[in-house]
C-alpha cells in the first residue's frame, strides 16, 4: 500500500487533521512531541466512478483504493543530529512515498507555536534544511564508500564519485533534490539513496475558518515557496475537517452547502496526494465484489493482475477492458462485449485510469 506522511514542527495541526482523515484517535495536545511514535491510519480514495458503477453492479461488498497516511512526530531545527526526536523522525519519513508538510498559516494565542511566533516561510525551511543536511549526510557517506572502491581500478565507481559529487554540489547550496533535473542514472542513485529530499511534497497550508479561500499573506508565502521547490499546495482547515468529519454524511453535505463548499477539503488532499504518487484506478466487477485498485502509471496488465493476486500474473492470458463510463452506459461486461466495446488487450497493454478489467489467466 502506498504510504503518505503527515510531517511539520510541532503544534501546526498534523495530528487534528490525521484524526479527521482517518476519523481516528491520535493525540491532540498543545505542547511539541504530543506525538512520539507514528500513527498510522488507511484512508479510503474518494471516488465518483465507483459510485456509479456500483449503481450498476449493486455488489455485496464494495472496495476503494485506499492509501496509508502516517502521521509523524514534529521536527525540531537540529534533526539531522537527532535533536527532538529527529532521528525517529527522518527515519519514518524515509518510509513514505509523498510528504504533506502541514504548515501554520493561522495566529492563535491559546496554541503555541515552537518558535514563539507565526512565519511560514522559515517553518518551511527549517523542515526542508533538516532533510537536505541527511540528505547531505547519507551522499557523503556513500562517497567514503565509493572513494575506497574506486581503487580497486573498475570504471563504474570513477563515474557513480562523478554523480556523487554533482548531488553534494546541490545540496550543499541548500537546495531540496526534487528541485533538481537529474538524468536517468542519477534517479537510479537518487532512489538507491532514499534521500528524502527528493520525495514529492504537498504543503498543506493549515488556515483558521476565517481563510478557507487562502487570500491570507501567509498562504502566499507557502504558495511561493511550493513554486520555487516544484511542490505542490493545498489550503486546509484542520479544525473544520475535524468537525466536518464527526457529522453524518447527510450533515457534513449540508454543512458544505453553508460554507459555499463542495466537498471536504480531506478529498482534495486525498486525490492530490494519490496524483503526486502518479497513481491510476482500474476497477473490477466480477464475483460479490466491485473494487477499485491503485496502480502507478503505465503499469502493464500482468502486473495489475498480480496486484489480485500472484497466480493471475503468473498465468496471465489477456486482459477484457472496457472504459468505466461505457461500462456505466451498456451495464455489464456482458453487454459491452455484445456491442463490441470490450476490449481483448494482451501483455504490453498499460493500465489506463478509470479502466473496467476482466483479467483471463491459467495456473
Amino acid at each position: 500500500m502506498y504510504r503518505t506522511g503527515l510531517i511539520g514542527l510541532p503544534n501546526v495541526g498534523k495530528s487534528t487533521l490525521f484524526n479527521a482523515l482517518t476519523r481516528g484517535k491520535a493525540q491532540v495536545a498543545n505542547y511539541p512531541f504530543c506525538t512520539i511514535d507514528p500513527n498510522v491510519g488507511v484512508v479510503p480514495v474518494p471516488d465518483r466512478r465507483l459510485e456509479a458503477i456500483a449503481q450498476i453492479t449493486k455488489p455485496e461488498r464494495l472496495t476503494p483504493a485506499m492509501l496509508e497516511f502516517i502521521d509523524v512526530a514534529g521536527l525540531v531545527k537540529g534533526a539531522h543530529r537527532g535533536e527532538g526526536l529527529g532521528n525517529q523522525f527522518l527515519s519514518h519519513i524515509r518510509e513514505v512515498d509523498v510528504v504533506v508538510h502541514v504548515v501554520r498559516c493561522f495566529d492563535d494565542p491559546d496554541i503555541t507555536h515552537v518558535d514563539g511566533d507565526v512565519n511560514p516561510v522559515r517553518d518551511i525551511e527549517v523542515v526542508e534544511t533538516e532533510l537536505v543536511l541527511k540528505d547531505l549526510e547519507t551522499v557523503e557517506k556513500r562517497m567514503e564508500k565509493t572513494g575506497r572502491m574506486i581503487k580497486t581500478g573498475e570504471k563504474r565507481y570513477v563515474v557513480e564519485m562523478e554523480r556523487l559529487e554533482r548531488l553534494k554540489a546541490w545540496l550543499e547550496r541548500g537546495e531540496s533534490i526534487r528541485a533538481g533535473q537529474w538524468d536517468d542514472e542519477e534517479q537510479s542513485l537518487i532512489a538507491e539513496l532514499f534521500l528524502l529530499s527528493a520525495k514529492p511534497v504537498i504543503y498543506a497550508a493549515n488556515v483558521s475558518e476565517d481563510d478557507l479561500l487562502g487570500a491570507s499573506a501567509y498562504v502566499q508565502d507557502v504558495k511561493r515557496v511550493a513554486e520555487r521547490s516544484g511542490a505542490s499546495t493545498l489550503v486546509i482547515c484542520a479544525a473544520l475537517e475535524a468537525e466536518i468529519a464527526e457529522l453524518s454524511p447527510d450533515e457534513a453535505r449540508e454543512f458544505l452547502s453553508e460554507l459555499g463548499l463542495s466537498e471536504p477539503g480531506l478529498h482534495r488532499l486525498i486525490r492530490l496526494a494519490y496524483d503526486q504518487l502518479d497513481l491510476v484506478t482500474f476497477y473490477t466487477v466480477k464475483g460479490v465484489e466491485t473494487r477499485a485498485w491503485a496502480v502507478p502509471r503505465g503499469t502493464l496488465a500482468p502486473q495489475a493482475a498480480g496486484k489480485i493476486h500472484q497466480d493471475m500474473e503468473r498465468g496471465f492470458i489477456r486482459a477484457e477492458v472496457v472504459d468505466w463510463e461505457s461500462f456505466v452506459r451498456c451495464g455489464s461486461l456482458a453487454t459491452a462485449r455484445e456491442q463490441g466495446i470490450l476490449r481483448s488487450e494482451g501483455k504490453d497493454y498499460a493500465i489506463q485510469d478509470g479502466d473496467v478489467v476482466l483479467f483471463r489467466f491459467n495456473v
